[in-house]
């Protein structure tokens, strides 16, 4: 599936409609989007979510550097967008993705790897790639 991206009049109409919270951000989950699997949770702003709508590469803000995080520019592990949809309330949206190699940065699929079980919480998938293997400078 080929993500076609909106026409540049028509995309700051739809950023309008979405409601970022008084930081300026937006809370976005990425989902495979063949598979259902929920990969991750982060944030975007307007400016991200803009990028990401324009060029289908997924751009998150990282709150930790205060900056764009273009997903898989220092991993190698990119998402491509295939649909982003905005929630009933316009505070969040959901990223259909096709996610190039591991979603989390400790190395496992997705970052949704622990379970609350009565016993404590249980780890239900091992890294599939080592972390320190994940972050240096792709091309």
């Amino acid at each position: 599936m080929t993500y076609i991206a909106p026409p540049a009049a028509e995309l700051d109409t739809m950023l309008d409609v979405v409601k970022f919270d008084a930081s300026g951000l937006i809370a976005a989950i990425a989902q495979q989007h063949d598979t259902g699997e929920v990969l991750m949770i982060a944030w975007m702003t307007r400016e991200a979510l803009r990028e990401t709508l324009e060029t289908g590469c997924v751009c998150y803000y990282s709150r930790s550097r205060q900056k764009l995080w273009r997903k898989g520019e220092t991993s190698g592990q990119i998402q491509h967008l295939v649909e982003a949809r905005l929630d009933c309330d316009a505070d969040a949206v959901l990223l259909l993705v096709n996610q190039i190699g591991v979603a989390c940065h400790t190395g496992r699929r997705s970052c949704f790897y622990r379970a609350f079980t009565p016993d404590g919480l249980k780890v239900l998938t091992k890294p599939e790639i080592d972390p320190n293997q994940l972050y240096h400078k792709h091309n």
